[in-house]
């Protein structure tokens, strides 16, 4: 077996490097030919390096997402049978380190996490990355009981999924103490003693507060704090903590009873000063710990253990292990220390209680229960699922719930944008998203028949109408106070309103409605030999496709769709070659609309010429955005020219809509279900299918955020991106119900290696 561990690791100084090291040794701590073979992928803080010994066959950058991708690759290339995840926020990188979730998607072998984190308050973030996780996981461990509450009830995720593996300790008993390491002055002192990390949040200063009652009665006490400060506080804040606690020392004046040892221990360092300590203190200022290896250290070398009940403190000190003080209480920390150190019996019988609970933490013991996961898991793979149907059955998909929509919409219309999920009142209303919500409305009042929802179609219509211009042009953008804030709109959102238009003509609920409808639509004809850019027209062209299908013989709109599309055709002509095939030198936004025009034109005009750019165009752009089995839109964080690289960031929710609109209509061209499926694969980019394996679609609120940005999403949930999901996710619905049963639910399920049973 071959065991891969993605952690930061030694020589880099942190806790979870500790850890990762010791569980190494302690799986691997085998003495016979089965003690799996070890692979680490070490994880570097942003701009430093390390000198990794030969264990470590890969390093990751923090910031660097394609090191994650190339990681996985090097995993599933080097023979890797298993991976354990070491997790911690601060470690991985993007918001709430989401570039963990690229590289577990990536793998092809199972893996589980240790969360040494589980926060009960949470962002949004790290719920959703805790979760994706937990998902795919084997097993997810934690070290406590409360963590797998946490994970239950406030991340749902199934609790026998969740394992409790203590922290480890040191089989402290097997090592010995070189007295050179200790100073001379702690074997003649009663010596207090914390070790780790130094932050603000340690609460150092709680207990040199409490020194001079203590020194009043036991002047031989002194105080040794031990370890480096924490490098992310270095990089950001530099020794601010320290000389702040110095200051505090010399303002009690106990610069003789205070000792800092600025390193960090080693396992036999670290031993030496626990065996050397009279007690071990843990002043964290917060209960927010679910975990902290530093106690769990002092337990298992038998020190007698006072801290602050933080949550895994008071679940390890639980039945008389050792004893609590409040947070910051300063005075009741010094009368614990006191009593003790005036009661040697009381003293030694923490001692002992530690000790004996220490003993069945041995990272021996815990190392056999991580690799009996690993084997158990590597002997009874579960059974491998494919499903051979196109889409689901629509009872899978997400139930509709216009929540959200409701919310952006007042009685003028829909809301631009929106903070988080609350309406953006300040950057009023524009015509796009009133176009769209024109739209969206008109495909769900069929699948879910209303008044709540018919209420909605006159607010849009009447939004468009408002911003009509006597000559038939539109405006664009509107204040929350109703002033128009442009003369003129963009050609973008001429475009997308004469959709929405021909698209109410052609399924408009009552004839009055549609009568509305092609007044307008036909005011704004005149305008259409003014439109330059090419998604203008696109947008256009498929609203005039939409008038066609319920006016048939009005040639003078076949005229206007056939001076529409020649520009089109024309940059194809110009622009497109073997390797190059598309209308422009460069792909931009909302790319799907130009293949999507021309085959909106195809089916209405029987145009072969059409059809068949419409097709290869989308063939090119497929190639571009599905590649890695799930859609990956060209990122507007610039744009894809010939020859160059495809920037990955900042997707935009409108890409999607435009591919899943795409895909509906080649299969309506051509019959072809594969289109169908391709359309399901780019809806569920939306759902967590895509680069950071996150979900856009928000559950709580029933928006969808604005984007995938490089460190993860874009929180704000307006109407663009919230539109642009329920116009796919009712897109997906309506080819989802027109599929013929027996063909839906078809599932094959591979049990083994050369069985196979079908279930209907």
């Amino acid at each position: 077996m071959k065991i891969a561990y993605i952690a930061s690791y030694f020589p880099r100084e942190c806790g979870i490097a500790t850890f990762t090291e010791h569980l190494i040794r302690a799986i691997s701590n085998e003495q016979d030919s089965t003690a799996p073979e070890v692979s680490v992928i070490a994880m570097n803080d942003e701009g430093q390096t390390y000198d990794y010994p030969p264990e470590v066959t890969f390093t990751i950058r923090q910031q660097h997402m394609q090191d994650y991708l190339d990681a996985a690759d090097h995993v599933n290339e080097s023979g890797v049978d298993f991976v354990m995840v070491q997790h911690e926020f601060g470690i991985f990188g993007g918001e709430s380190g989401v570039y963990l979730l690229p590289f577990l998607h990536r793998l092809k072998v199972p893996y589980l996490v240790t969360f040494h984190t589980v926060l009960k308050e949470s962002s949004f973030m790290q719920r959703m990355v805790v979760k994706e996780i937990a998902q795919h996981a084997t097993k997810v461990i934690v070290m406590s009981n409360l963590a797998i509450n946490f994970l239950v009830n406030l991340y749902d995720i199934e609790e026998d999924k969740v394992l409790m593996i203590p922290h480890g300790v040191p089989d402290f008993e097997k090592l010995t103490i070189d007295a050179a390491i200790l100073p001379k002055v702690l074997r003649e002192r009663k010596v207090l003693f914390t070790f780790g990390l130094l932050s603000r949040n340690k609460g150092i200063e709680t207990v040199i507060q409490a020194l001079p009652a203590v020194i009043s009665k036991h002047p031989d006490v002194l105080y040794v704090v031990a370890g480096k400060t924490h490098p992310g506080v270095l990089r950001h804040a530099g020794e601010e903590y320290r000389d702040y606690l110095k200051s505090l020392i010399t303002e009690l004046g106990l610069e003789d009873h205070v000792m800092f040892i600025d390193k960090f221990l080693t396992e036999d360092d670290l031993f030496a000063y626990l065996v050397h300590s009279d007690i071990y203190i843990t002043p964290y200022l917060t209960e927010a710990q679910i975990t902290s290896g530093t106690l769990t250290y002092a337990m298992g070398a038998g020190a007698a253990v006072l801290s602050t009940p933080y949550w895994y403190a008071k679940e390890l000190l639980a039945e008389g292990r050792g004893r609590l003080f409040g947070f910051s209480q300063h005075i009741e920390l010094g009368n614990i220390i006191t009593e003790l150190l005036d009661n040697r019996e009381l003293l030694e019988g923490l001692r002992e209680r530690s000790l004996n609970f220490g003993k069945g933490l041995q990272w021996s013991r815990m190392g056999a229960r991580y690799r009996q996961v690993a084997r158990r898991r590597l002997s009874n793979p579960p059974p491998t699922v494919m499903t051979t149907r196109n889409l689901p059955d629509p009872s899978m998909l997400q139930h509709l719930n216009l929540t959200h929509i409701r919310r952006l919409t007042d009685d003028t219309g829909i809301i631009q944008h929106a903070k988080f999920g609350i309406p953006n009142l300040k950057e009023g209303y524009c015509l796009d998203d009133n176009a769209r919500a024109l739209m969206m409305t008109l495909m769900a009042h069929p699948h879910r028949p209303s008044k709540e929802i018919l209420d909605l179609l006159p607010i849009y219509l009447s939004f468009i109408h408002y911003m009509q211009l006597p000559d038939g042009n539109f405006r664009n953008f509107l204040s929350f106070s109703r002033q128009y804030l442009d003369e003129v709109g963009s050609e973008d959102s001429f475009g997308r309103t004469i959709w929405a238009l021909g698209y109410l003509i052609r399924f408009a609920p009552n004839n009055s409605y549609r009568e509305f409808a092609q007044e307008m639509f036909h005011s704004a004809t005149r305008h259409f030999k003014d439109l330059e850019h090419f998604r203008g027209r696109a947008n256009a062209i498929i609203g005039v496709c939409h008038y066609l299908h319920y006016h048939p013989s009005d040639e003078r709109l076949f005229v206007a769709l056939q001076t529409l599309i020649q520009p089109l055709m024309d940059g194809w002509a110009k622009n497109s070659n073997d390797q190059w095939q598309w209308f422009e030198k460069d792909m931009t936004y909302d790319n799907g609309i130009l293949p999507l025009a021309l085959l909106q034109a195809a089916e209405i005009t029987g145009n072969e010429t059409w059809k068949e750019v419409g097709l290869q165009s989308l063939t090119f752009l497929e190639n571009l955005t599905m590649s890695h089995g799930y859609f990956t839109p060209v990122g507007n964080e610039g744009w894809h020219c010939e020859g160059g690289d495809c920037p990955l960031f900042d997707q935009q929710a409108i890409e999607t809509m435009a591919m899943v609109l795409l895909y509906q209509q080649a299969h309506a061209v051509t019959g072809n279900r594969t289109y169908l499926q391709r359309m399901y694969t780019c809806y569920k980019w939306f759902l967590g299918d895509n680069a950071l394996r996150l979900s856009l679609y928000d559950t709580e609120t029933h928006g969808c955020c604005d984007g995938l940005e490089a460190r993860g999403l874009n929180r704000n949930q307006g109407a663009e991106s919230t539109l642009a999901y329920f116009i796919s996710h009712l897109s997906v619905l309506k080819s989802c119900e027109a599929i013929p049963k027996p063909e839906k639910i078809i599932k094959t399920a591979v049990i083994s290696a050369g069985m196979v049973s079908k279930i209907i």
